[in-house]
């Protein structure tokens, strides 16, 4: 597939969204369990804030530029992009709701990460003009 393909099929920056979102929630998440672990792996850097926003703000650039390359290219649906960033709105204040529910705020700003992420997808391949793309073919089998 030629760069200029790579560069006109949305589906391929929503999957890399979907993984940096996911990579995102697995390491809030797991964090307490391997925070006992820190200090043998000699560095801290996984549990400062800087660095969760550092990967939430590369997600959600990411994000928006899938969402918005389906959005004005594709499907003229501009939803998805909505869902994107509430969800890093909500991931972002993760500790509004104080520490003890930290884990479901987080879930709940990465699912709508994903989610918007999967219906730009889903919508790009149901758009005529993307049927036509090697991916959006092969994802289709």
């Amino acid at each position: 597939m030629s760069r200029i393909q790579d560069a006109d099929n949305p589906t391929k920056l929503d999957r890399l969204g979907i993984w940096i979102s996911s990579l995102c929630a697995l390491h809030c998440l797991a964090l307490p369990l391997l925070l006992p672990l820190i200090p043998l792996i000699g560095s801290t850097f996984f549990a400062q804030l800087w660095f969760e926003r550092t990967i939430l703000t590369i997600s959600m650039l990411i994000g928006a530029v899938a969402l918005i390359n389906g959005a004005v290219r594709y499907h003229g649906q501009y939803y998805p992009l909505v869902l994107l960033f509430s969800g890093g709105v909500i991931y972002w204040f993760k500790d509004i709701f104080g520490h003890d529910y930290e884990p479901f705020t987080i879930a709940t700003g990465a699912l709508l990460i994903v989610a918007g992420h999967w219906i730009n997808m889903r919508l790009c391949r149901q758009c005529r003009c993307c049927r036509n793309t090697l991916l959006s073919q092969h994802l289709v089998k």
